[in-house]
């Protein structure tokens, strides 16, 4: 354990991407997943809430950092409301994969693409002509539509007799098929968070880089900090942890335990800025 009680990365571009992070507080940027990194997976998606832990460290880093954005597959400003720093003015919330912006109280984004009404016209038939069982719902999220199967009776079963069928009608309509934990999201092709990482990283120009994710949705931000990694933005790749999505935990820097995990690694990132800060670090 690093000090501030920093956990310290298995490889050789973590540790360098952290100690990155703390040489310059201000022109960082610290970007988090929110389902399973800042809020713990829960059966409603709707009652999912951010850790009073993870919101007081998400609070403290934004006077800290040069910039602190959640990047979510979720409408941005029921990320910000569900993170409790919707009255955080110095928080960006990127939702829908970052078609939308919640920013200081005001949200931007396109309109939903003319798909998006197809297919959730034809949803309820698509899934009864599959035999979705029960316990499979649909979480509307106004730019997309998500297919969960955590309270089915065989949630991975359930997962692979609707792959099918759902990237089907993603296909009729114009729309891409994101995979995820016991879940099958259908939303408009093109926005990942990578690229949502991608023009962040162009706007805010910082000199390093922390992603936190939990899910294969997250894989994409991963590729973009490696890319930029290999433009000389040292960057730090980081995975809230779960038996679930093993393989995303291979392609961090470092592991940490849940959201529990997360929320304790943004405390000690704050206290190593706020102590970089202090300390008269150039940044």
């Amino acid at each position: 354990m690093a000090a501030h009680g920093l956990p310290v990365p298995t490889t050789a571009e973590g540790k360098a991407g952290l100690a990155a992070l703390v040489a310059h507080p201000r022109r960082s940027l610290i970007a988090v997943d929110f389902d399973g990194t800042l809020a713990p997976i829960v059966a409603d998606p709707a009652q999912a809430r951010a850790t009073p832990a993870a919101t007081a460290a998400l609070t403290r880093l934004a006077g800290l950092a040069g910039t602190v954005a959640i990047i979510t597959g979720r409408p941005a400003a029921d990320a910000a409301s569900f993170a409790g720093v919707a009255a955080v003015p110095g928080v960006i919330v990127l939702g829908h994969y970052g078609r939308q912006r919640w920013e200081r109280g005001r949200l931007s984004g396109p309109e939903p693409p003319a798909g998006l009404v197809t297919a959730r016209t034809e949803l309820p038939a698509v899934l009864a002509g599959a035999g979705a069982g029960a316990g499979v719902f649909v979480e509307d999220k106004g730019d997309a539509l998500a297919v969960h199967t955590r309270r089915a009776t065989t949630p991975q079963a359930e997962l692979d007799r609707l792959r099918e069928p759902l990237s089907a009608l993603a296909a009729r309509t114009g729309l891409a098929v994101q995979p995820g934990r016991l879940v099958l999201e259908l939303r408009p092709p093109g926005a990942d968070k990578g690229g949502a990482i991608r023009e962040l990283a162009a706007e805010r120009r910082p000199s390093a880089i922390l992603f936190c994710g939990d899910d294969l949705g997250d894989s994409p931000a991963f590729a973009a900090v490696r890319e930029l990694r290999g433009r000389d933005i040292p960057g730090l790749l980081v995975c809230s942890g779960s038996a679930e999505v093993p393989d995303l935990g291979a392609a961090a820097d470092l592991v940490v335990d849940g959201p529990a995990g997360v929320a304790g690694l943004l405390a000690g990132l704050a206290g190593a800025f706020a102590a970089a800060d202090h300390g008269g670090f150039a940044d």
